[in-house]
């Protein structure tokens, strides 16, 4: 990856949304283009459309046809559509946007697996609309789970500078939540959340905060048993693995006295314990990133705004810092990859007589 610029797929997202608009906003300056090759997979129709909506007539794409002949220095597209129209209907949802999003989402993947891009960065979809035959799930984390899986858990981690926050559950109802809380569930997210902070963020010895699911942390079984018969075992455990994890911390009182500051991570049971206060503290700057896959993918922390799409007045700041983000996790992995890798290789060799060196791995008795 040193001899090239990182390729950074970018999914169009939510035709009807605000993703083309962040886009160009966070990919109109010489220095993005300076840092990466960003390739956009959209429709040039789609693309136009809302270029002349918030009157950004100078932003140009470069039509390619696939990720290999992307070209350097310019902002890059490659229609995923063939041509085919797509019905625009700005701050609405439709099938025909939800269509357009997966068409998007899939060329993007398939390059990605394929080692076309280094990195995935996706603008927002609505989870409703993009639901077919072949898209059925909750959303991104759990469609790149089950197309990149590799040997990995997919994790998703909101992180700006100031917090990383992870999740045990994502999109779940919350009375299901209960019971998707297990030993061997936090205990396996908390092992990747302790593997992405070392190899994504570079950090080499993460402290890990973990969340009750109760509140005052289940008050010793008052209000919850959750935390005395699975959380504090699996924290117990997860500690003789020596990952450096502490809780259960009480949800309220953890962020109000800005208790993560003292901490690499922050580990919280369901979504929006999680996200609602991570959503606070970052005000429109956080990143999400899906962690324990062999492929790196960020996305910004909104949704699609459809309330303001069409205005010119969505913040692109969130996407800038996803695409940021993809870039450092690219390169901090191959820094980790190359540190940990065996640099000595054989200690000695095993010689006999007349120094010639002997076979270990054979059997004196095989001849």
């Amino acid at each position: 990856m040193s001899e090239r610029k990182i390729k950074i797929g970018i999914t169009q997202g939510d035709t009807n949304g605000i993703g083309y608009e962040v886009i160009m906003k966070a990919l109109n300056c010489d220095e993005m283009l300076q840092l990466c090759t960003p390739i956009i997979y959209g429709s040039p129709k789609v693309l136009s459309y809302h270029r002349k909506a918030i009157d950004m007539q100078q932003f140009g794409a470069s039509m390619t046809r696939n990720a290999d002949n992307a070209r350097d220095g310019v902002v890059n597209l490659i229609d995923v559509m063939n041509g085919e129209e797509v019905k625009i209907e700005l701050g609405e949802p439709s099938k025909a946007a939800g269509h357009a999003a997966f068409a998007a989402l899939e060329a993007a993947v398939t390059d990605l697996k394929a080692g076309r891009i280094d990195a995935l960065v996706t603008a927002p979809i609505n989870k409703d609309n993009i639901q077919s035959d072949k898209f059925n799930f909750t959303g991104h984390t759990e469609y790149l789970q089950a197309r990149c899986q590799g040997d990995g858990n997919a994790l998703m981690i909101l992180f700006d500078e100031h917090v990383r926050v992870a999740l045990v559950t994502t999109h779940l109802p919350i009375s299901q939540v209960s019971q998707a809380i297990t030993l061997d569930t936090i205990l396996t997210r908390l092992r990747t959340f302790d593997a992405s902070l070392r190899r994504d963020f570079g950090i080499e010895r993460p402290r890990i905060a973990v969340l009750a699911l109760n509140p005052h942390a289940g008050e010793n079984g008052l209000l919850g048993n959750e935390e005395k018969d699975i959380i504090v075992p699996a924290i117990g455990q997860a500690y003789d693995e020596s990952i450096m994890c502490f809780g259960p911390y009480s949800a309220d009182s953890f962020f109000a006295l800005e208790q993560y500051r003292h901490f690499d991570g922050v580990l919280a049971m369901y979504h929006d314990q999680g996200l609602a206060p991570f959503k606070t503290i970052a005000r429109g700057t956080g990143v999400n990133f899906t962690a324990g896959l062999p492929i790196v993918r960020t996305s910004p922390d909104h949704g699609t705004g459809y309330d303001i799409t069409g205005t010119n007045t969505a913040d692109a700041t969130s996407m800038r810092h996803a695409i940021y983000a993809a870039i450092d996790i690219c390169r901090n992995r191959a820094a980790y990859d190359e540190a940990t890798a065996n640099p000595l290789g054989k200690l000695y060799e095993a010689r006999g007589k007349d120094n010639v060196v002997l076979d270990l791995t054979k059997d004196e008795n095989d001849e």
